[in-house]
């Protein structure tokens, strides 16, 4: 089978909640990271095949496919199509599995897989209340078949993140612990330069704004989102953020012909499903299947960037797996960094990209949880 080859990489910075990148339209910060990967190889923008972005809460700014529109808005080339995917915070991971497969069919050759969100504007959860002037209460409470097979169980992310430390037995406490390392490996990351490479800035704004230092007593201070989830706080969880990521998959005709170097290959790639009420679980049997597939060990992997959606997720994995933590997200997660969502996968894979060339690694596992209780797994190797 022919082989996928990642060629670029970049990310805007992270723009914290009603920050620094509140006001910019979806389309627009989407345009910038396409111009940015566009600008940076040789190869003529109308000679891209696709666009694949990733994207959830697609109303407002970010609905009529963010994807074509972000390519239009960045002054690329009319005949260049694009199409918007949603696999819930796996989106963007997905566009790149999409975009892989493409290559590796034979079918394209040039594809421009990426992600935006703009959470400031279009909150968490706006497309599934956007029905209810229409009489659809959620996306499931009306469906005959989900309430024969689902009841009223609640499809609660909150809830699930409950469920995962209780039956983990994490602590609240052990959480906060978990929480802080996030911001202080993210806060040293920065420190050191280490995101500089990867962030292309948007105007005078260069660097992520979520991540703060803090401290366990003031962690401990902080009120549950909600009763009903007694260790479950802001601390805990990952941060709303605008933001968005863009990585350039090429097949092998497209390096020759273009005469790019490739800078990592797509070692493995796949997706599975667990129980949509458990809801955040999947990662662990994902990981499991993807390492099975590849013909791998947890132990081959050097890397891995695990989405910190909250701290009992990534946890709960560490633990199933016996990865260590110290090479698990080592500059920091989701709790820290943020997680825009549909950009989320695309800003890991650009991180866990940059983090293999500085630390001369080769193997980079990525996974995440996602809405309906499914996980994308990635294993990239670095060239």
């Amino acid at each position: 089978m022919a082989e996928a080859f990642i060629v670029d990489a970049l990310r805007s910075p992270t723009g914290k909640r009603n920050g620094a990148l509140a006001q910019v339209h979806g389309a627009d910060l989407g345009a910038h990271v396409i111009k940015g990967i566009v600008e940076r190889n040789a190869i003529p923008a109308a000679e891209y095949d696709d666009v694949i972005f990733g994207c959830v809460d697609t109303i407002g700014a970010l609905a009529g496919d963010i994807a074509r529109t972000s390519w239009l808005a960045a002054g690329m080339p009319l005949n260049v199509p694009g199409t918007t995917i949603d696999r819930q915070c796996g989106s963007s991971q997905q566009a790149v599995h999409f975009a892989a497969q493409a290559v590796m069919s034979g079918t394209q050759d040039v594809v421009l897989a990426g992600g935006v969100q703009t959470m400031s504007r279009i909150p968490i959860g706006s497309a599934m209340l956007a029905g209810q002037p229409l009489g659809f209460s959620t996306p499931f409470a009306e469906s005959q078949g989900w309430q024969a097979r689902f009841g009223n169980a609640p499809v609660n992310q909150f809830y699930a993140a409950q469920r995962i430390a209780d039956h983990w037995q994490i602590s609240r406490e052990d959480m906060e612990v978990f929480a802080k390392e996030s911001h202080d490996r993210a806060l040293r990351a920065m420190a050191e330069g280490r995101f500089q490479r990867e962030i292309l800035p948007y105007g005078s704004f260069a660097m992520d704004e979520t991540a703060r230092a803090s401290t366990l007593e003031k962690l401990a201070t902080l009120q549950p989102v909600d009763p009903s989830y007694p260790k479950i706080t802001a601390a805990v969880s990952s941060s709303t953020c605008d933001a968005a990521a863009a990585i350039l998959v090429v097949s092998e005709a497209a390096l020759k012909k273009y005469n790019l170097t490739p800078r990592a290959r797509i070692h493995h790639l796949s997706v599975l499903a667990d129980d949509p009420i458990w809801h955040l679980t999947a990662p662990i049997p994902a990981t499991a299947h993807a390492l099975k597939k590849a013909g791998m060990k947890i132990e081959d992997i050097d890397l891995v960037e695990i989405n910190e959606a909250f701290a009992s997720v990534a946890m709960a994995w560490l633990k199933e797996t016996h990865f260590p933590h110290e090479r698990t997200n080592v500059n920091g997660g989701a709790i820290a960094l943020g997680h825009p969502l549909g950009a989320s996968g695309v800003k890991l894979m650009t991180t866990l990209l940059h983090e293999l060339e500085r630390t001369q690694k080769r193997f980079g596992l990525q996974t995440m949880c996602e809405g309906g209780g499914q996980a994308n797994v990635t294993i990239i190797e670095r060239l």
